[in-house]
């Protein structure tokens, strides 16, 4: 089996993960995390539950793969994203119920929740529909993805970006919840949308606080209440 053996499996079980928390389901979807000299991505058209470490594909980003498998169909954006994106380390692609309703009607989430702002802006953006697993639909993506680290793709799915897999489950997790959210809030009618000035306060002071991140160990936020002293 060739290198990396950690990362595979580190991939297999974001895969497990995503079916198991509800985002994704059986083989649909598919993940990739950057390694020296490209990235590793799941296959094509294996299930989830039946893949092992050697399935896993290396791919360089000029395209090329070794490997028994075929990359996912999507590996289009896993190139592109990692490749235009230095500060990612994960690129996560799911189906999500409540997030495909929305991307079905090409409709974007705006910021009817600070939360809004874990995805990296005021908005998390649908990008245009484009046939699955062409340079089109990565180029939309790569666009709609623009500052943010999560994107819904209209007729089609989410994707989410990450620094690490813990960080880009969390946060898909997260974008579900916020679509979840809003679609039972619009049964009232429009939400109040907060201005994009209060999310941009709501992002610093989520990056002051490590808000929504794992804290290393013996890390804390900055902004927060202190003991008294003895």
């Amino acid at each position: 089996m060739s290198d990396f053996l950690a990362e595979r499996r580190a991939v297999i079980d974001a895969c497990l993960a995503m079916n198991r928390l509800g985002i994704n389901q059986g083989s649909s979807g598919n993940l990739s995390l950057r390694v020296e000299d490209g990235f590793l991505v799941t296959p094509t058209s294996l299930p989830y539950d039946e893949t092992t470490p050697e399935d896993i594909v290396a791919m360089g980003f000029d395209g090329t793969y070794r490997g028994a498998r075929r990359p996912s169909s999507e590996w289009r954006i896993h190139r592109d994203i990692l490749r235009a994106r230095p500060d990612v380390e994960v690129v996560l692609h799911a189906h999500p119920t409540f997030a495909t309703a929305l991307a079905v009607h090409g409709r974007g989430i705006p910021s009817f929740h600070y939360m809004v702002a874990l995805a990296g802006g005021d908005s998390i953006r649908c990008a245009p529909y484009a046939t699955f697993g062409t340079q089109e639909l990565s180029d939309h993506a790569l666009a709609a993805l623009d500052g943010r680290l999560a994107c819904l793709l209209a007729n089609h799915g989410m994707i989410v970006l990450g620094r690490t897999v813990k960080a880009a489950l969390a946060l898909a997790v997260e974008v579900e919840t916020l679509a979840r959210q809003y679609l039972y809030a619009q049964q009232l009618g429009e939400p109040v949308i907060l201005p994009p000035d209060e999310i941009a306060r709501v992002a610093e002071r989520m990056r002051r606080m490590k808000y929504g991140q794992p804290l290393d160990d013996g890390d804390g936020p900055e902004d927060t209440a202190r003991p008294r002293s003895a």
